[in-house]
């Protein structure tokens, strides 16, 4: 068996373990963060059946995942770094996720384009749960104002997405965005890592994005 489909199996046991614990029957869905691993390195776990996987560049995920997404109906492909407006359109009509929209400009362009395309995509607000001047995000105090603009412009929003600050324990953030989560009313929680993951799932999240975890450290 792949290395990468024995990690993938013992990821899934350990998040079984810790809903368990927690009383929690919600699995959530684990992200294959594919960003920089060639096909190659990720056909194993898409010939294994797993269907969610993660990119944070527009132009690479297209080089990769065009025909792939063409042959296999039942993957569904998340954007999970920056967006530029300039990549909306593209961005729109090869994902099924966006994770990172923050900004009235980028939420109106998404919106336009998906008139444009006839298609509709799942949409994550990104915060900026640690208040980092270098990072992307809504900030906390913003976020309902911001969230009723993007239902106002008819943007799927079903959920929130936090990256919390390096070097500082996850859990606190965690624990704050899922009470921003209910709050909002919003069902889905995409956040934890391949250092945190568990943790997120402590706080129910929803998406995990798990990189090194599954296929291994980036060269």
């Amino acid at each position: 068996m792949h290395k990468s489909i024995q990690n993938l199996i013992l990821i899934k046991k350990e998040i079984d373990i810790t809903l368990r614990q927690i009383n929690n029957n919600n699995i959530p869905k684990i992200i294959a963060v594919s960003k920089t691993f060639p096909l190659e390195k990720i056909l194993p776990i898409i010939n294994h059946g797993h269907k969610d996987f993660g990119e944070n560049k527009v132009q690479e995920a297209v080089e990769k995942w065009s025909n792939m997404k063409l042959e296999n109906k039942n993957i569904s492909l998340h954007l999970i770094g920056k967006l530029q407006t300039n990549k909306v359109r593209i961005a729109v009509k090869l994902f099924d996720y966006i994770h990172s929209v923050e900004n009235e400009k980028l939420a109106k362009k998404i919106a336009a384009e998906q008139i444009n395309q006839n298609k509709k995509i799942k949409i994550f607000i990104q915060v900026n749960i640690g208040n980092e001047y270098q990072k992307s995000g809504v900030q906390s105090k913003n976020l309902e104002d911001f969230y009723q603009f993007c239902k106002n412009i008819n943007l799927d929003v079903i959920g929130l997405m936090c990256i919390p600050p390096q070097n500082e324990e996850s859990k606190k953030y965690f624990l704050e965005m899922n009470l921003l989560r209910k709050k909002l009313g919003v069902q889905e929680l995409s956040m934890g890592m391949s250092s945190d993951y568990l943790d997120a799932v402590k706080n129910y999240s929803t998406y995990l994005r798990i990189g090194s975890g599954i296929f291994g450290s980036r060269s």
